[in-house]
């Protein structure tokens, strides 16, 4: 179920089993129309956050912002109709390319054969995805090269880093929403030497929000990531 944050902040709360790969989701409701940050990880999961958006008397969303292309957070989007999707302008091409790929259980496996380090990944989408008949990957409706504010007063600005090229993050009542974007690479792209991005996570505290929500933690308020709990 949604869970309120602050003014108009909702949050679906990530799944704490990380062999699920299933990530927080935000609605900033608005009644001009909710914006959605992020769409799930599936189908499955965008209904059930739709389901819960409803529960809570939230209005529908009306935009759908992709804080970066990976997977967990935009193979949902099928599943959010009449939604304006947004993303980075650099996701475009990233996006392209992963809507050319022949998903299905036997791609998953022949690349986790050919790619060992996809495993977690991959079993993970394969959990998620158990019917690929009208799976499809959502390209945006629009993009954006360095800020944009939407109609609802919500802010996304682009900030990039090793973990996507195209990280963004959504700021509204006070709450920072950060996807993956401090994140090291995702673990198959990774070096050993690969860590979080300090310098990101150094520059968004400086700007003092009241909640700091990455993709994969329970949000944290200021005092609390300054003291690293």
């Amino acid at each position: 179920m949604l869970q309120h944050l602050a003014g108009r902040v909702w949050l679906y709360p990530h799944d704490p089993d990380p062999d699920a790969i299933r990530p927080s989701v935000a609605v900033i409701a608005d009644d001009h129309g909710s914006v959605l940050v992020d769409a799930g990880n599936s189908p499955e999961h965008a209904r059930a956050i739709r389901t819960a958006i409803t529960a809570a008397g939230l209005p529908a969303p009306r935009w759908l912002v992709y804080t970066h292309h990976h997977w967990d957070h935009i193979w949902g989007a099928s599943a959010w109709p009449d939604v304006d999707v947004i993303a980075h302008e650099s996701a475009v091409d990233l996006l392209t390319a992963e809507a050319g790929r022949p998903w299905s259980h036997q791609f998953l496996h022949d690349e986790v054969e050919a790619n060992p380090k996809l495993g977690p990944s991959f079993r993970a989408r394969a959990l998620a995805v158990p019917d690929w008949t009208d799976f499809r990957i959502v390209l945006p409706d629009r993009t954006f090269a360095d800020t944009l504010t939407l109609p609802t007063g919500v802010v996304l600005r682009h900030v990039g880093g090793n973990h996507a090229p195209d990280s963004l993050i959504a700021v509204s009542d006070g709450v920072a929403l950060l996807g993956d974007a401090f994140y090291p690479p995702p673990y198959h792209l990774r070096a050993p030497d690969d860590t979080i991005d300090y310098a990101m996570v150094k520059q968004l505290l400086s700007e003092q929000h009241d909640w700091y929500v990455d993709a994969h933690s329970a949000p944290r308020t200021r005092s609390a990531a300054l003291a690293g709990s």
